[in-house]
């Protein structure tokens, strides 16, 4: 054979021996993609056989009585022995078997539940959440059970031991039942993954359920679950419930532990994660976080400062004095989102609470700076080791392809955009490996950047702050293609103050049509797709945010309660 033909068998077995290579990669993740599929199917069967045993063995059973208890009221009614756990139990999990059909947000039963349920009914002493199941996102480690993130390379990975969390919740008498669904990595808040699939929103299966918790957000709106245990880190406890229409909170980042909490970006300490409770209504949460904030929690976690439930803040009356903003000229909100936080203002006014106007401490410098320096402060090295290997999920594309475009090239793009887009152009700065002393600079503009926030929040008195957070749900789809508005919430995670949202209206028809004609600052990529995000979404709710300064969870908690109490007032009105 010529040297030619050589040299072009070569090419040509090169070329092949790729193509096999990458098919059978390929057919190797589909089959570890298939087998977890089948391994959730036998769960959610196994759910079913169980729960056809118990309708067979109590054929009078009614679940609705059950279903529309609030928490406070069935952990009454359990500890009264009015109600069984067993009773409890079941109904819920018949519910979640129907819902997950519905919306796929159920990624795992968690059996250890039987023998639990067991234990509770025999208890010394009866815990705040005694026979209550409760749903937890995938995240969170039960022994056992795998905490995916939505990864391939993360299945058949069983936690060797539980969470703090999931131990305080069996010490005060609580049932975890099921895991839920996540965007693949969590730095979504879209709620989509290769192994599970797109979770969609039960009030309308266009729309995302949000996330990075939006498993739990579509289970609880659902009625599936009654309380659900989420993470945030940037709005993924916050997002889920206002794109949902339920209550949740993350309260300051140490308040409740971590321990076997598996994060997304492993040893980044710029941005506090957080740990809390999702419920239908503010008592709920309140009640959760009772229950956590323990003896036990200390004890298994001496990391967790040992601040009691204060439950005088929570219950105190006086007036409020009230920071406000509706929107910046940095980030669009949507007509909807405006109008509930105007309204809500105007509800809190008319009960006797002080209204000042805030501003947003410079926060395009957040945005741009901030924010994205502290997330990808290793250029992204972190996150991208996370995703090796992995197929491409629906969800954070275009962060990937910046993370692995060559550091010349992505500050050669930031220069071209520097004109037509400057939010993607100083964000596209932002995203690059700093040294240690970089790295050093970057937590003291942070701690400076708080500082100045927290003057502004001393100057003008205040004691929470109303503000807007995403909603109402976004297309499915939209999440990736916004995501500078996940700024709203962010924030204050980087401010480590606790956050909440309370849903308070829901989108008419007058805002549908004002969002068309509505415009930002910039008109580039993220304002002009803006009106496709938020679309058609008459009828859905819009929620608002609640804020207080750091360890004041408390006082965060009875803000929510207030916002709550006269929203369901205003709507009671004939």
């Amino acid at each position: 054979m010529n040297p030619a033909g050589l040299i072009s068998a070569l090419l040509c077995c090169s070329v092949a021996t790729v193509l096999l290579l990458k098919w059978r990669r390929r057919r190797r993740l589909l089959r570890t993609i298939e087998a977890a599929k089948r391994r959730r199917e036998r769960a959610l069967e196994q759910m079913g056989d169980l729960v056809g045993k118990f309708k067979e063995q109590n054929p009078g059973h009614q679940p609705s009585p059950i279903l529309s208890l609030a928490l406070p009221e069935l952990c009454g009614k359990l500890r009264d022995g009015s109600l069984s756990p067993e009773s409890v139990f079941y109904t819920y999990m018949d519910k979640t078997l129907k819902v997950t059909r519905d919306i796929n947000c159920v990624t795992d039963y968690l059996e250890d539940s039987e023998s639990q349920l067991r234990q509770v009914k025999k208890p010394e002493k009866k815990g705040l959440l005694y026979g209550v199941p409760v749903s937890i996102k995938d995240s969170i480690n039960y022994k056992g059970h795998d905490s995916t993130l939505g990864l391939l390379k993360r299945l058949n990975q069983p936690a060797a031991a539980d969470a703090v969390v999931v131990q305080v919740l069996k010490h005060q008498g609580a049932v975890p039942f099921v895991k839920t669904n996540i965007p693949q990595s969590l730095l979504s808040y879209d709620c989509n993954n290769v192994v599970f699939g797109q979770t969609v929103n039960p009030l309308d299966h266009t729309k995302t359920p949000g996330g990075s918790s939006g498993g739990e957000g579509a289970l609880i709106k659902s009625g599936g679950s009654i309380l659900g245990i989420g993470t945030d880190v940037g709005g993924s406890i916050r997002i889920p419930a206002a794109f949902c229409g339920i209550c949740g909170i993350k309260p300051t980042g140490d308040r409740i532990s971590k321990k076997g909490v598996v994060p997304c970006i492993r040893g980044q300490k710029a941005v506090a994660a957080g740990i809390g409770p999702m419920a239908r209504d503010v008592e709920s949460l309140a009640l959760c976080l009772r229950a956590l904030l323990c003896d036990e929690m200390f004890r298994l976690d001496p990391t967790v400062p040992p601040l009691p439930f204060n439950e005088q803040v929570y219950s105190d009356f006086r007036p409020l004095r009230i920071g406000y903003y509706e929107a910046s000229s940095y980030i669009l909100v949507s007509p909807s989102m405006k109008r509930a936080v105007r309204e809500t203002k105007q509800l809190l006014e008319k009960a006797g609470h002080t209204l000042v106007p805030f501003e947003p401490i410079n926060l395009e410098y957040f945005t741009s700076h901030i924010s994205v320096s502290g997330f990808f402060g290793d250029g992204g090295a972190t996150f991208l080791e996370l995703l090796e290997g992995e197929p491409e999920g629906a969800n954070g594309r275009d962060i990937l392809s910046i993370l692995k475009t060559p550091v010349l090239l992505r500050s050669l793009i930031a220069w071209t955009f520097s004109l037509i887009s400057p939010r993607l152009s100083n964000i596209l700065r932002s995203m690059k490996e700093k040294s240690v002393k970089e790295l050093w600079k970057l937590h003291a503009d942070i701690t400076e950047y708080f500082q100045e926030f927290i003057d502004e929040w001393r100057r003008l008195d205040l004691d929470v702050l109303l503000c807007p957070v995403l909603g109402p749900a976004f297309n499915i789809g939209y999440p990736e293609k916004y995501s500078v508005g996940s700024a709203y919430t962010l924030l204050y995670n980087y401010l480590d103050c606790p956050a909440g949202v309370v849903p308070v209206t829901t989108v008419t028809r007058e805002d549908e049509e004002e969002l068309k004609s509505l415009r930002g600052h910039y008109n580039d990529m993220w304002d002009k797709v803006f009106e496709k995000v938020v679309k058609e979404a008459v009828g859905l709710p819009v929620a608002v945010q609640c804020v207080a300064l750091p360890w004041q969870d408390e006082l965060c908690l009875r803000f929510m309660k207030e916002v709550e109490k006269l929203t369901m007032q205003k709507t009671s009105l004939p």
